[in-house]
């Protein structure tokens, strides 16, 4: 049964992981997805990662049973952005689904000095997490509420982090994932009256394409490495879950996690794991 079936949704990055996980589910339910990023197959931004570009995540999503419609865009770029969703609305003349999912960061020397202390970072790590993470949540929101906002209806989820409070390194990234969950917050309490809802999500740690270079260059990950981490359609299925809520308006301005969303609703990761809410060790947290 396709919950979804005439839904249109935007998922911003989404030519690999999470992203396109979100994106194969949705379509899975019916959703036509509007796939954005920046890798296109005669360009990718990372080319040491095989088949992840939008044409291909779109055509993921077409073969689930979706539509998929690949869109180029930097979402670091106003234009760009202010394009995509003067295509939806042309295209489509409403939104119902946008999954903010962009995030900049881990462009590189990710393992070098990622968690250390705030004045051994680079100013780049900042600019990267705040421009091409919270910046660009926040602009695709205003231009998808424009879009919503007429129709009474809509769904605006921000990807993100969450660790119940509790203080973890980089400060950059404490305080990017910080000002994302509270951004949902503050437009889910301006949205409310718009029969709008704003979630902030927080997946565990995923079998990306990236996260599989580096733990299972040569093939599976070792079976403790498996168990620790999810599918990049686990926090799909969380999404299709919100989004097939009648009352997901009840939920506006929270940050949930995918595990404690796949207990409420019942679903289960790929291999039918119902994997619990991630959280780091407290060698990882301060408080």
């Amino acid at each position: 049964m396709q919950k979804l079936k005439n839904k249109i949704a935007v998922v911003t990055g989404a030519s690999r992981g999470a992203g396109r996980g979100i994106s194969l589910v949705l379509g899975e339910a019916g959703a036509t997805v509007y796939v954005t990023g920046r890798s296109v197959r005669k360009s990718s931004s990372r080319p040491e990662l095989p088949d992840t570009t939008i044409e291909e995540t779109a055509e993921m999503v077409t073969a689930r049973g979706g539509v998929g419609i690949p869109v180029r865009c930097d979402h670091t770029h106003d234009d760009e952005v202010e394009s995509l969703f003067s295509q939806v609305e042309a295209e489509q003349g409403r939104l119902d689904i946008l999954v903010n999912n962009i995030w900049g960061g881990y462009e590189k020397e990710m393992d070098k000095g990622f968690v250390s202390p705030f004045w051994e970072q680079p100013l780049w790590r900042w600019d990267a997490m705040f421009l091409a993470g919270v910046r660009a949540h926040y602009s695709a929101s205003q231009l998808a509420a424009r879009l919503m906002i007429p129709n009474k209806s809509g769904l605006i989820i921000n990807t993100t982090f969450y660790d119940r409070g509790k203080y973890f390194q980089p400060l950059s990234y404490f305080l990017a994932k910080n000002t994302i969950n509270q951004m949902a917050y503050g437009m889910g309490l301006e949205l409310r009256e718009h029969n709008i809802a704003a979630i902030a999500l927080s997946p565990g740690w995923m079998r990306t394409e990236a996260v599989l270079a580096v733990i299972a260059p040569d093939g599976e990950p070792t079976p403790q490495e498996y168990a620790q981490t999810e599918s990049v359609e686990y926090i799909g299925r969380a999404v299709a879950a919100l989004a097939s809520d009648p009352n997901v308006i009840s939920k506006t301005g929270q940050t949930w996690t995918v595990g404690d969303l796949a207990r409420e609703y019942g679903f289960t990761d790929i291999d039918c794991r119902q994997v619990p809410p991630f959280q780091f060790t407290n060698e990882y947290l301060m408080d």
